[in-house]
Parts: C-alpha cells; structure tokens; sequence
C-alpha cells in the first residue's frame, strides 16, 4: 500500500491521461469518422445494449469511466483501502477529476476560440478601415 501523500500524487497524475484520451476520443477530429459512426448507431441500433455500447464512445463522462477501469487494472492503484472498497473508491474519484479536467479543458478551448473569432473581426475591421483610408 502505498503512503497517503503518493496516493494523492497518483489521485491527481493518473486523471491527466485518462482525461487526454477521452476528451480525444469524443472531441477531437482524429476520431471524427468513428465518432460520427458511434453516433449514427447509438441512434438507430434496434437493442438497447447495442445503443448504449455505440453512445459511450460519444460521451467524454462516459467513456472516462472505462478509461479510468483500464488504467486502474494497468497500475493497480488503490486509494485508501487495497481491497474492493479501496477500487470503488479510486474509481469514482478518478473519473471525478478527469471530468473537472475535461471541463477545465473545455472552457480554455472556448476561451480560445472566443479570442480567435475576436481578432478575425478585429482584423476584418481594420482592413476595411485602412480601405477607406486609401481611397
């Protein structure tokens, strides 16, 4: 078992690559093609499993659940207790984190692209001042 203060290290590090990979599989162009797929199917598959099966890969809350369950198999870290109840714990509390860094990345991401759309109209102002200015 390892001492408190590296399960807190490992409670906020272990999230970091969870959030990457789902926040990449249900946002990021790369996966566009099989995202929009996994759409498609979680509307119009006839079975419910099946339906829900295609929408956890649609869903960053979702899917960083079954990230997170890989990554505790892969390191076997445990928070608190090294038996089940130690596993529910660090599984909830993982998925936890990654979501508040999923949403940290979100409102940047948008901040980002609030400021682009600006200095595009910014820019398109200017021209069309300096524009009038010639003639």
């Amino acid at each position: 078992m390892l001492s408190i203060n590296l399960q807190l290290v490992w409670l906020f590090v272990l999230p970091i690559p969870i959030a990457c990979i789902a926040w990449t599989v249900t946002h990021e162009e790369v996966f566009k093609e099989p995202r929009e797929y996994c759409i498609k199917k979680s509307k119009s598959c006839q079975h419910l499993l099946e339906r829900k099966f295609f929408y956890l890969f649609t869903c960053e809350y979702c899917f960083s659940h079954y990230v997170t369950l890989f990554f505790i198999i892969v390191t076997n870290y445990r928070l608190l207790m090294p038996d089940w109840s130690g596993f529910l714990i660090t599984w909830f509390s993982l998925v936890w984190i990654a979501n508040m860094y999923m949403s940290l990345m979100g409102i940047i991401r948008q901040d980002i692209k609030k400021e682009k759309a600006t200095i595009k109209i910014l820019e398109s102002e200017n021209t069309t001042a300096s524009d009038l200015l010639k003639d």
